[in-house]
C-alpha cells in the first residue's frame, strides 16, 4: 500500500529594508531556510561584500562575478502594497509580490528595462536540511560544473580556461550531486540546465520549487558546501536556487546563458513553492 503525501502549508516572511531577502519558510513545524553564522548583514551597504545570513536572497543581475550575489541583496527595497516589494537601479526596475494562498507559496516577478537587458536571476535560497536529505532531478538533465570542482576529479579532466565542465545529472563527470550526506571539507556549485522543476526530499518532508517564464532560459542552481567554504571558519550551507539563465557569472554567460529583455521591455516570472509530507 503507497501512503499519499499531504499538503503542508507553507507561509513566507522577507525582510524589504534589507534587500528583499526572504528570512523565514515556515510549514508544518518546520523552518525550511537555514540562518548562517555570519554577522553584521543589518549594517551591509551597496558594494559591500557579500554577507551569508542565510535564508532566501534574491540575486541580480548575476550570482557571482561583480558585484558579487548581484546588485540588489544589499540595497533597500521600496513597499508597494501587501507582499509587493519594489527595487529600482538605473538599468532595470524589479517588482515581486509574495502570496501564500492556500499555503502554496507564490512570488511573481516583473522586470522592467530596455530591449537587449540581459541578466541573471536566482533565488539564493539556504535550506535547512539533514545530512539525509536529497535533491530530486530528472535522471540525465544536463549539469554544468563550476571551476571549484575542478579539485575533486582527476588531473587533467578540467578543461584549461573553461568556466565550466558539463555533464548528466545526477553524477556529472562522476562526482555524485543528488545526496547531501555529512560533512566532508567539499563545496561546490553546478547549474541544472533546462530544470525549472525539482524537489528537495528530507525525511518524510518535500519541498518543490517550481519556476515559470515564457521564452527565457530556466535552470536551477545547486550550492553544496559541506564545510568546505570559507577557507577561515568553514561552515555547512546548502543552496537549491531556482535561476533565470544558465551560469553563475553573467560575464561567462553566452548568447543563450542569459535572460534577455524582449521588445516589450518587459520579462515576468512565477516561483512557486509547495511541501509535503508522507504521514
Amino acid at each position: 500500500m503507497v501512503t499519499a503525501a499531504t499538503a503542508v502549508p507553507l507561509r513566507a516572511a522577507y525582510d524589504a529594508a534589507h534587500g528583499g531577502r526572504w528570512t523565514s519558510l515556515r510549514g508544518g513545524g518546520r523552518e525550511w531556510l537555514w540562518r548562517g553564522p555570519e554577522p553584521g548583514r543589518h549594517e551591509v551597504r551597496p558594494d559591500d561584500a557579500f554577507v551569508d545570513a542565510g535564508g532566501l536572497e534574491e540575486c541580480l543581475p548575476t550570482v557571482r562575478g561583480r558585484p558579487d550575489h548581484g546588485e540588489v541583496w544589499s540595497r533597500p527595497w521600496r513597499t508597494a502594497g501587501p507582499g509587493t516589494a519594489v527595487i529600482e537601479r538605473p538599468t532595470f526596475v524589479l517588482t515581486r509580490r509574495i502570496t501564500d494562498s492556500a499555503g502554496v507559496v507564490v512570488a511573481d516577478y516583473r522586470l522592467a528595462a530596455d530591449p537587449g537587458h540581459r541578466f541573471v536571476w536566482a533565488a539564493h535560497a539556504l535550506l535547512n536540511l539533514s545530512p539525509s536529505a536529497r535533491l530530486d532531478a530528472p535522471a540525465g538533465t544536463p549539469t554544468r560544473l563550476h571551476p571549484e570542482a575542478a579539485a575533486l576529479l582527476p588531473p587533467g579532466t578540467w578543461p584549461t580556461d573553461a568556466p565550466w565542465l558539463g555533464g548528466a545529472w545526477p553524477a556529472p563527470a562522476g562526482l555524485t550531486l543528488d545526496t547531501f550526506g555529512t560533512d566532508d571539507g567539499t563545496a561546490l556549485g553546478a547549474v541544472l540546465l533546462d530544470c525549472p522543476r525539482v524537489q528537495v526530499i528530507d525525511g518524510v518532508d518535500r519541498l518543490t520549487l517550481a519556476l515559470e517564464c515564457a521564452d527565457q532560459p530556466r535552470s536551477t542552481a545547486l550550492w553544496r558546501n559541506l564545510g568546505g567554504w570559507p577557507e577561515t571558519g568553514p561552515y555547512r550551507s546548502i543552496g537549491v536556487e531556482p535561476m533565470l539563465g544558465a551560469a553563475f557569472d553573467l560575464a561567462d554567460a553566452g548568447p543563450t546563458d542569459a535572460a534577455v529583455v524582449p521588445p516589450a521591455g518587459e520579462v515576468a516570472w512565477r516561483l512557486t513553492i509547495s511541501a509535503h509530507r508522507i504521514p
